[in-house]
């Protein structure tokens, strides 16, 4: 796993195969292929172990004594996201390709941690943020981790992509797009949104 995760930090998620991971860990293909069925299966667990991590670091983030402001539990959300660029990456893969041709026993054991993550963060923003209930404490973390996904991907182009934006000037500076300035903006707004529905 160690492996994949260098390839997946140091080329993207796209760039993950099974020959990559092995020529990475010093082993033959073969080896790898013993343990995965295929490189979505890698990153699939790549994904349950951010689940884990995202989770852990919100709930010791609001794991302080009296309600938050919505600001602080939305750095909070933000920090975590940013800090972890592979989980942001695979996000954006998650549900569009990397469920796909894997064993649909490893897709619900990575549901099974997904959703013990969400949930074990929805109750900490819940606790947080008590005026949201637990209905908008899952909203709040559903809308974190849905626009993280997309905007890591439009803040972070390839290279090529970046160098030809530069020299296109119709493009508007708008969509150069700082991650967590975007995010934060857009997560706050539904934070209060959401508690004034309530």
């Amino acid at each position: 796993m160690e492996a994949a995760r260098s390839v997946a930090l140091e080329a993207g998620v796209a760039s993950v195969t099974l020959t990559a991971v092995a020529a990475r860990a010093g082993v033959h293909y073969s080896a790898v292929r013993r343990y995965f069925s295929s490189y979505k299966e890698v990153l699939l667990r790549l994904a349950a172990e951010s689940w884990q991590r995202w989770s852990a670091a919100v709930c010791t983030g609001l794991d302080q004594p009296g309600p938050m402001s919505p600001e602080q539990v939305v750095e909070i959300l933000v920090s975590g996201l940013a800090a972890d660029p592979l989980f942001c990456d695979l996000l954006s893969n998650l549900h569009l390709h990397l469920e796909h041709e894997v064993d649909a026993e490893r897709v619900i054991e990575v549901r099974r941690v997904s959703t013990a993550a969400v949930m074990a963060g929805a109750g900490a923003i819940e606790r947080a943020l008590p005026g949201l209930g637990p209905r908008g404490a899952l909203d709040l973390l559903l809308a974190a981790y849905s626009l993280g996904s997309v905007l890591w991907q439009r803040a972070h182009p390839p290279e090529t992509l970046t160098n030809a934006y530069s020299d296109e000037p119709e493009l508007l500076p708008e969509w150069n797009l700082d991650f967590t300035t975007a995010l934060t903006r857009l997560l706050t707004a539904t934070c209060v949104g959401l508690l004034e529905q309530v």
